[in-house]
């Protein structure tokens, strides 16, 4: 990754990052002919390499291929920003120290950053050793902070610190925390700034104040990325030092607290999901909400369920493009001033009315159906949400139903599960289920018929999201005949609304 204009004092310094080791590499000859500022830079150059012989210096000079004046591309001398700080300093220079202060802001070493948006310049902001929001500086284009943080004078300090904070993996995460110690790292947000703060749900990221870098150059999108630091939390493959991995990758900026990975696959983005023991069974029923969305007629992302190295994960294609981004219902719900004689469930519907988006009411309809049928415990505000233009800052629709692992009494036993129970847990609009599908105020679009037989294919499904399924046939048995039961208490539901 090169970066496009790097001028230090009027004149360019060629640099390029190294993806392997994290770090940037800058052209000596041009170090010493903004310092030295000699006749011959070239020459200056190798007479300076002679005598760093002495201190073996010279034998962490690497070489790479850096474009010319003329256009053609050279090998050339580079060295890391650590050892140009070290022969800086000898180079007898009333520039030295306005130098070494630019490389700084240049590798972010100084810790100063522009959060942009694409190539928009958001907000300065500075973070502190533990890669948290230390600093809030200048807003530069308040529309284009992130939904839910605007101020009454630009950024909200305290909006935008959780906004950042959120954006790291969760603390929970299974097998986290001792990537973080081995890394030694105290908090998942010091994992940020090494990828730029890049996701691929939406095109937010954080530029090094002083450093020209462009969206198309760094970008998950369409740019390659190290599969690191998922092999390590799935267990792919082991630490073996600091040095030996790469931490250029969209994991850093995951969700959620089960196991997951970003992979290219066929040139597309993809989402790779563990379970939880002992069942797995969120494999299953992510691919069964699709399914069940699919005979609905419900807008949803396809799972299915692949195999690595013996073990069983479901996958989706990402929905999000360079140009379109997820924000997720809590961005929303923190735009909505709330009234007490207003429920959440109409807030949100009329604040994205206000949008434009004027199917909302019937796509949460479809939400919370589904969510009833699967018994889906954990449909936070994090878990839906809409898909907005992330040039022109329009909103287009809901975004497709995902994340609906939680669900079906993923871990439970049997005696545990009681599918007639219309008490049981739900999220995000009411405490119970019973209570929430009374929030649906048209079924006309449903056709119940359509799901006759699933319990069939999610039986196939439970099969195939474990090494053995014969070790669960008991369980998988009751689960189908729970699903079938939910569906039925559906039909009761419609036949009473329609009566």
């Amino acid at each position: 990754m090169t970066s496009d204009d790097n001028i230090f004092n009027g004149r360019p310094i060629r640099a390029e990052y190294d993806n392997k080791n994290e770090e940037w590499l800058f052209s000596a000859v041009d170090i010493v002919a903004v310092l030295a500022e000699p006749a011959n830079p070239r020459k200056y150059w190798n007479d300076t390499k002679r005598r760093l012989k002495e201190d073996q210096l010279s034998a962490k000079i690497g070489q790479l291929k850096l474009s010319s004046a003329d256009g053609k591309s050279y090998k050339t001398d580079v060295l890391n920003a650590k050892d140009i700080t070290l022969i800086a300093r000898r180079i007898r220079s009333a520039h030295t120290e306005a130098f070494i202060e630019w490389l700084n802001d240049f590798t972010g070493t100084s810790r100063r950053f522009v959060l942009k948006h694409k190539d928009v310049d958001v907000v300065e902001l500075e973070l502190d050793g533990h890669g948290a929001i230390s600093v809030l500086g200048k807003t530069l284009n308040e529309m284009h902070l992130p939904v839910g943080t605007i101020g009454d004078n630009g950024a909200d300090r305290s909006a935008l610190y959780d906004w950042w904070k959120d954006r790291s993996i969760p603390a929970s995460r299974e097998g986290l925390r001792d990537i973080l110690d081995s890394l030694g790292m105290i908090a998942p947000q010091q994992l940020l700034d090494k990828s730029f703060g890049l996701s691929l749900s939406d095109q937010y990221w954080i530029c090094p104040r002083g450093k020209t870098l462009k969206w198309k150059n760094v970008n998950f999108f369409h740019n390659d990325f190290s599969e690191d630091v998922g092999d390590l939390l799935f267990k792919m493959m082991k630490f073996t030092g600091r040095k030996a991995i790469s931490l250029v990758s969209p994991d850093n900026t995951s969700d959620g607290i089960l196991k997951k990975k970003w992979k290219i696959i066929d040139n597309k983005r993809c989402l790779i999901k563990g379970g939880s023991k002992p069942f797995n069974q969120e494999v299953a029923n992510e691919v069964l909400a699709s399914r069940v969305c699919e005979r609905l007629g419900i807008p949803h992302i396809n799972y299915g369920i692949m195999e690595i190295d013996g073990k069983k994960y479901c996958a989706c294609e990402d929905f999000v493009t360079g140009d379109t981004e997820l924000v997720t219902a809590w961005r929303v719900m923190n735009l909505i001033k709330k009234k007490n004689h207003i429920s959440d469930h109409e807030s949100f519907i009329a604040k994205v009315e206000e949008f434009g988006i004027q199917d909302v009411r019937k796509r949460i309809d479809m939400m919370l159906v589904l969510d009833f049928i699967i018994v889906n415990t954990d449909r936070h505000y994090n878990n839906f949400g809409l898909i907005r233009d992330a040039n022109t800052l329009e909103w287009i629709s809901v975004a497709p139903i995902y994340d609906s692992g939680t669900s079906m009494w993923c871990k439970d036993i049997p005696n545990e599960m009681d599918a007639r129970n219309i008490k049981i847990e739900s999220k995000p609009f009411r405490s119970t289920h019973d209570k929430q599908i009374e929030l649906v105020s048209d079924l006309s679009w449903l056709d119940i018929s359509a799901l006759d037989g699933i319990e069939e294919e999610y039986a196939e499904m439970l099969s195939m999201s474990v090494a053995d399924p014969s070790v669960f046939d008991t369980r998988n048995k009751a689960l189908c005949s729970a699903l079938k039961e939910r569906i039925r208490m559906l039909k009761a539901i419609v036949n009473k609304k329609q009566n």
